[in-house]
């Protein structure tokens, strides 16, 4: 769905951290009132109004279905508000000053947690946290406490056409330096061997190759930078081998998130969402298949980015018990209507495992292969402690790798460097 991928933009500065923050303190837990109160009054008891807030989904009957969800809600009078434009802007902006939403969709930001802007949800996904991925949870945690109940996952995988590949004699890559090969071989003939958009690979590809490499964005509980390490080093100089040997796409019409340039044949393998499934299979029937990002070498491991709003509960809200009960009912017990909303709109994996593996649409080919590679092979995209300042650093030392060939070790020990002193101002 529209927004649903803007914070899988790995480098993508505004979305990510948008999404996932930039961050300040904790100053506790939320106040005793806050305490989960299950179930909807009494049916003679006056009806409390909450508000709900939702970005603007792209795809057509997701906001007609949101409302219908709410309408038969028992406990309260939901109402549903959509936003379209800068919604996470509105969103800081509300927490910080209203009452409303009492309940919304977002990433947490630790400077919400620590500020008491949100409201811990532990007691209302406590019977089904284990059907969470790891990675997926990971989103909706600060310092082993859940603020968001995951709606829906999304991911960016490896598309290629089997034919063109078949054609060059080229295997799927199953390592970073057999992915580097085959772009270059399958660029001939007007089409480019790889498309990860139009900036070379720098907003998608980062995390994918730290993956790579067995390295995250942190690590420790957060407490530690992840790509200290000279592999960090070895896995993004990959990006510029790329960049410099002609075999990427650049400058094509619509970035990384559309499949066009895959589809209208620019390019033989492109790195993009998932979403795309029903485009690239109108276009190609069954000539293509997915893949995750490929390991670096046998340290390393595949990889797919996964990131998904959730459920929150503003802390100012004057029914924060009755928020929590109506998030209960909607995103833990109706799991018809989770799996409803991940799936008939648009081309996205439920957020719990059991209604994933219950997906008429995940059963078989590329998506099924794509629902796996979610199980197996997922890791959070920046996260809550993952600020503004290192994302940008990050960035800006990726793209002079990639982009100028500047020293990899060097550009890796600044941008460690930025992250070090963001997490010191964070934890002292």
């Amino acid at each position: 769905m529209q927004n649903r991928r803007s914070f899988l933009a790995l480098a993508g500065v505004g979305a990510l951290v948008a999404a996932c923050g930039s961050n300040t303190g904790r100053q506790g837990d939320p106040p005793p009132s806050t305490a989960y109160s299950a179930g909807p009054p009494p049916s003679d008891a006056p009806k409390v109004a909450l508000q709900q807030w939702y970005h603007a989904y792209g795809e057509d009957g997701v906001q007609e279905a949101v409302k219908r969800y709410a309408a038969t809600y028992p406990g309260a009078a939901v109402t549903v508000q959509w936003n379209p434009g800068d919604y996470d802007s509105k969103i800081v902006t509300a927490l910080q000053n209203s009452k409303v939403p009492d309940v919304f969709e977002a990433q947490v930001k630790i400077d919400w947690v620590r500020q008491n802007q949100v409201v811990a949800l532990d007691d209302v996904i406590g019977p089904v946290k284990g059907d969470f991925s790891p990675a997926v949870l990971a989103a909706q945690t600060v310092e082993g406490k859940v603020y968001g109940i995951p709606q829906a996952t999304d991911t960016q995988v490896l598309f290629y056409r089997k034919s063109l590949l078949q054609a060059a004699g080229v295997q799927p890559p199953q390592t970073v330096d057999e992915l580097v090969d085959a772009a270059a071989k399958l660029t001939k003939d007007g089409v480019k061997g790889f498309f990860a958009g139009n900036d070379g690979g720098v907003g998608v590809l980062t995390g994918p190759l730290l993956w790579s490499a067995g390295l995250d964005y942190l690590k420790n509980g957060n407490r530690e930078v992840g790509f200290d390490d000279p592999r960090a080093a070895t896995a993004l100089a990959k990006l510029h081998t790329l960049n410099s040997n002609g075999s990427l796409l650049l400058g094509a019409p619509a970035d990384w998130s559309d499949p066009g340039a895959f589809v209208d044949g620019l390019a033989a393998m492109q790195w993009t969402g998932l979403w795309n499934v029903p485009k690239i299979r109108d276009a190609f029937d069954d000539d293509f298949g997915v893949l995750p990002f490929p390991k670096l070498d046998a340290s390393g491991a595949p990889s797919v980015p996964v990131g998904a709003y959730g459920a929150m509960v503003n802390a100012k809200s004057a029914h924060v018990a009755e928020a929590k009960a109506f998030i209960k009912w909607l995103w833990v017990d109706q799991t018809q209507d989770q799996l409803e909303f991940a799936t008939k709109f648009g081309f996205h994996v439920p957020a719990r495992q059991s209604l994933a593996d219950r997906a008429d649409s995940l059963k078989t080919g590329p998506a099924a292969d794509a629902a796996r590679f979610v199980k197996e092979n997922s890791h959070l995209v920046g996260g809550p402690v993952w600020t503004q300042q290192s994302n940008t650093a990050l960035s800006d030392a990726v793209a002079k790798i990639a982009k100028e060939g500047a020293d990899p070790a060097a550009q890796v020990k600044t941008a460690v460097g930025v992250a070090q002193a963001e997490l010191k101002r964070l934890f002292g």
